[in-house]
């Protein structure tokens, strides 16, 4: 950071005009304006997310700066949660089991009489939404509290989410109740939003996760990426016996289109068609 301001101001000096810009996704800007928002109405905030990933750790640093916030991962450790907030648990065992994942001064026994769920935005927006649904559930029953009332307890962000990874998840859920074969999902390895769609493909399909063209080795090799063990694997014969094949292709939400098209057409290319691969490319951009 001190060689880039050193490094602007001579370029200011030598009357060479530099700019600065906000580079930050404007969902993940959401998020935290929405943080803020609550957090000034004395809500808590709980982030639905991973706890070791840069964004849930951004998030959670804007969050904690205003507010006693804690970070669920997924819907276990969120039930987990809720027997605190109902008080079923020892307060001082929470301490130890939400190690790491609660800002500082966390006071249990008064930090949970008002929340608001906000999410890591790659998390799936159908979890985030389960997670939100299951602890509105458990402060009405607390509080017993009505419709009207909801609000004095519970804050409303599911307008939050991200567009562009709910669209993506939607699509693919959608895409999942038609007769494929088998499912190719591309985007980069470390790219969480993109291993939600895996996840997703994995429940119905056999599904193969790539971040290139190059890992379609042939019409009976692929190397894949098993985003569990965080390791490539080779597979043979991942194109059926039946031909050709129903193949569902996805992508993460930054994957670049050419990228998704080079797939298409690499896969396109091991079968005889009359039509253009060109034109069975732009049917799916």
């Amino acid at each position: 950071m001190w060689h880039y301001a050193f490094n602007r101001k001579k370029l200011n000096d030598i009357g060479i005009p530099t700019e600065k810009y906000n580079t930050t996704c404007p969902f993940v800007e959401k998020v935290w304006n929405r943080s803020a928002a609550i957090a000034k109405k004395n809500y808590t905030i709980i982030i639905h997310g991973k706890p070791s990933h840069e964004e849930t750790r951004a998030t959670f640093s804007h969050a904690a700066s205003g507010a006693p916030t804690v970070v669920v991962k997924d819907m276990q450790q969120t039930v987990r949660l809720a027997e605190y907030i109902k008080g079923d648990l020892d307060a001082n065992d929470f301490y130890e089991e939400f190690k790491n994942q609660y800002s500082d001064g966390f006071d249990i026994k008064k930090d949970f009489q008002r929340i608001g769920v906000v999410n890591q935005t790659t998390m799936l927006a159908s979890d985030t939404q389960a997670i939100s649904d299951y602890l509105k559930d458990v402060m009405i029953d607390k509080y017993q509290l009505s419709k009207e009332s909801l609000a004095e307890r519970f804050a409303d962000t599911r307008d939050t989410l991200c567009y562009a990874t709910n669209d993506n998840q939607t699509s693919v859920a959608a895409m999942l109740s038609t007769d494929a074969d088998l499912a190719i999902v591309v985007g980069g390895y470390n790219s969480s939003n993109t291993s939600h769609l895996v996840e997703l493909c994995e429940e119905k399909l056999p599904t193969y996760y790539i971040n290139s063209p190059e890992k379609i080795i042939s019409d009976k090799d692929i190397l894949h990426f098993n985003f569990h063990t965080h390791q490539e694997v080779l597979t043979s014969n991942y194109l059926t016996v039946k031909h050709p094949a129903k193949i569902l292709i996805t992508s993460g939400a930054s994957c670049p289109d050419v990228l998704v098209e080079k797939v298409i057409e690499k896969i396109v290319g091991f079968y005889s068609t009359t039509i253009k691969i060109e034109d069975v490319a732009q049917q799916f951009l």
